[in-house]
């Protein structure tokens, strides 16, 4: 085994771990409703968002 093979196979791997945490995430928004009224927002929301004016 060449260093292009190990090389080629790690790319293969990095990429359909990357494919599964996109579906991965992507199954978990629509498993949640619309409707579903829960205090966390978006992925990329943070705490930071609840200092919010009142």
């Amino acid at each position: 085994m060449t260093q292009q093979d190990l090389l080629f196979l790690v790319m293969i791997l990095i990429g359909v771990s990357s494919l599964t945490i996109i579906i991965v995430q992507f199954v978990r928004s629509r498993r949640r409703g619309p409707d579903d009224d829960t205090r966390s927002g978006n992925w990329w929301e943070g705490p930071w968002d609840d200092d919010r004016k009142r």
